[in-house]
């Protein structure tokens, strides 16, 4: 086990001081049911997610200075989705060094999306425990970064719309609706979006056509509503 913490260590970039923070960041609640109770990674989990928006929003801020705030939005979900999440997993070959529980093995568990985006989050937490904010920028930055660029480039395919109406449904929510405004000349307007649900405004976007600022307050009142779910 030391080994491979060393090795993990390795791909991520960075050396831990303390390596049971590295360790329990690694562990999922079926290995721990199996080991006596012992504290699993989701409290990591917790505050990884914050850790990983943080720098996240902090890296599109800088590097699309002309973004409207539903446009940035829409690039930091991008990236901080689960899938995204569990490539850069993969990339670093999380999966093999993961404690789960035997039934969890058995099943697939050191390759699903949902426990490897976990558990990176818990080992971004973890690194920002050990070696303080800076460190865990720098993990971003070198991980996720050249994936915010790749998936920024593609962000106008991603559907926030249909995303959002999902999210509505599984929660017992109204659905979407979009109210549009534009402004400037025929060659060049820029569209404003507002998205209401359950008679509450959650979200707005600017775009060059119709269709991408609905896309940017989608996803701007998908945040929000995920947090409340």
């Amino acid at each position: 086990m030391e080994d491979e913490l060393d090795a993990l260590g390795d791909r991520i970039g960075y050396r831990f001081v303390d390596r049971s923070l590295l360790e329990l960041s690694l562990r999922h609640r079926s290995w721990c049911a199996e080991n006596g109770d012992a504290e699993s990674n989701e409290r990591l989990e917790f505050l990884g997610d914050a850790v990983l928006g943080w720098a996240v929003a902090d890296l599109v801020f800088r590097r699309y200075p002309q973004d409207s705030e539903g446009a940035l939005t829409a690039r930091r979900i991008n990236v901080v989705q689960e899938a995204a999440l569990a490539a850069i997993a993969r990339e670093i070959r999380l999966g093999p060094s993961l404690l789960l529980g035997n039934g969890e093995q058995q099943a697939g568990g050191a390759d699903k999306a949902s426990i490897l985006s976990d558990a990176f989050e818990a080992l971004l937490a973890a690194a920002y425990l050990d070696g303080g904010a800076a460190v865990a920028f720098d993990i971003v930055e070198r991980l996720v970064g050249p994936h915010l660029a790749a998936l920024s480039d593609r962000s106008g395919h991603h559907d926030h719309k249909t995303e959002l109406q999902e999210l509505c449904a599984r929660n017992g929510r109204s659905a979407p609706s979009y109210s549009v405004t534009s402004v400037g000349p025929d060659h060049a307007k820029v569209f404003t979006a507002t998205v209401v649900v359950d008679g509450r405004q959650m979200g707005t976007g600017d775009g060059g056509s119709k269709k991408a600022a609905e896309q940017s307050a989608a996803a701007m009142a998908y945040e929000a509503l995920s947090k409340r779910a």
